[in-house]
């Protein structure tokens, strides 16, 4: 759902109020704007890294511990 001229003018006169009177403020919320339209901190293309690498590091994770029970249940139906 899109503002109407009227909302956004209102905005856009409460964002230059604003920075005149709290510049440093004005500042962080441009810089938050700045992330969110952005999609997040890091690149997507970073992101979507890191994402391959700690689910491949999950299925690692998963097998190992896979593997150990198989080999203690060996060990104890073998004694």
């Amino acid at each position: 759902m899109s503002l109407s001229g009227r909302e956004r003018r209102i905005l856009a006169e409460i964002e230059l109020a604003l920075e005149r009177e709290d510049p440093e403020l004005a500042e962080r919320v441009a810089a938050i704007n700045r992330i969110e339209s952005d999609g997040g901190i890091f690149p997507q293309a970073y992101g979507d890294r890191l994402r391959m690498w700690a689910l491949a590091h999950v299925w690692k994770i998963f097998l190992f511990g896979a593997l150990v029970i198989v080999l203690l249940l060996l060990a104890v139906l073998t004694t």
